[in-house]
């Protein structure tokens, strides 16, 4: 298997450089409607495929995102390993506005989104104790070398509903369970690439201090707004830089962390399946169906 790199982009990045031969092209998921067309191309011979995980334009809020389709369109595309990026708070001084977090770990709090792709008429469980991919965090700490930014290697990331930010309370709370990050969309976003045996890394881009810090106070958008877009240009500048340490060897080997056979024992349901559930979980599971 070839590989191709997915990339979700979150606020304040809408599309990716250097990108060759690229089309917006729309993707028909089981799961509903994505977010956007996914911008699709080569960079360096190797197959990307970008998705605005807001939409263009930002229409989408956290909770409105149909995250299963999303990672499902992708899949359909043939993504093999997925980059997610995205804005965050942070509850510790040392990770400071501007540095970027490639998160190892996450604390679910979201409550109104859809969770699985095994929902009616099969059943899976999923480990999800190391939910990121550790090979592919390797080859972003590498490519974060050359970049302004700089990017902590692992972190928690709390991941609350929204859209609104945290009360001070919570901020504490968050602080108290050993918490590194806080954000709105990395959950189930995770989760769900692990369902489709996809070889997922996260890196959290620094806005503010949620509202915990006694220097900085409540959260200020306007402050937000101009660190994502100073973050964004860094970001993009990363995306550069893992293409070419991704395509180095083209050839998919099997993960040594085991995201691409996620699903080898996961499955519960036995007997016969309802044909309707398997058209519409094909492309998630279709290698263990």
């Amino acid at each position: 298997m070839t590989k191709v790199l997915g990339i979700i982009g979150g606020s304040g990045i809408y599309e990716i450089d250097g990108i060759e031969n690229g089309q917006w092209i729309p993707v028909e998921s089981t799961f509903g409607n994505p977010s956007d067309e996914l911008l699709v191309g080569t960079v360096q011979d190797l197959k990307v495929v970008f998705l605005p995980r807001h939409g263009r334009g930002h229409k989408l809020s956290p909770s409105t995102i149909n995250y299963r389709a999303n990672i499902d369109a992708l899949k359909r595309a043939g993504v093999t390993d997925l980059v997610s990026i995205s804005a965050c708070g942070s509850f510790q001084e040392e990770m400071a506005p501007g540095d970027f977090v490639l998160v190892d770990q996450f604390i679910d709090r979201t409550f109104a989104r859809e969770k699985s792709f095994f929902t009616d008429g099969l059943v899976a469980h999923v480990s999800v104790a190391h939910p990121t991919c550790g090979k592919l965090g390797e080859i972003i700490i590498n490519a974060a070398e050359h970049i302004e930014n700089k990017l902590h290697d692992g972190g928690t990331y709390l991941a609350m509903e929204g859209p609104q930010f945290s009360t001070l309370a919570e901020s504490h709370l968050y602080r108290s369970w050993g918490c590194d990050v806080i954000g709105m969309t990395n959950m189930p976003e995770a989760k769900l690439a692990r369902e489709a045996e996809v070889c997922y890394a996260t890196v959290a881009m620094v806005t503010d201090y949620d509202s915990w810090h006694p220097e900085h106070g409540e959260v200020d958008v306007v402050a937000i707004r101009k660190t994502l877009t100073a973050n964004a240009i860094n970001a993009r500048e990363l995306i550069k830089n893992i293409i070419p340490l991704l395509s180095s060897d083209q050839q998919r080997h099997p993960c040594a962390q085991g995201c691409d056979h996620a699903l080898e024992y996961a499955l519960i349901t036995t007997g016969e399946i309802d044909p309707k559930s398997k058209v519409k979980i094909s492309a998630i599971a279709g290698r263990v169906l």
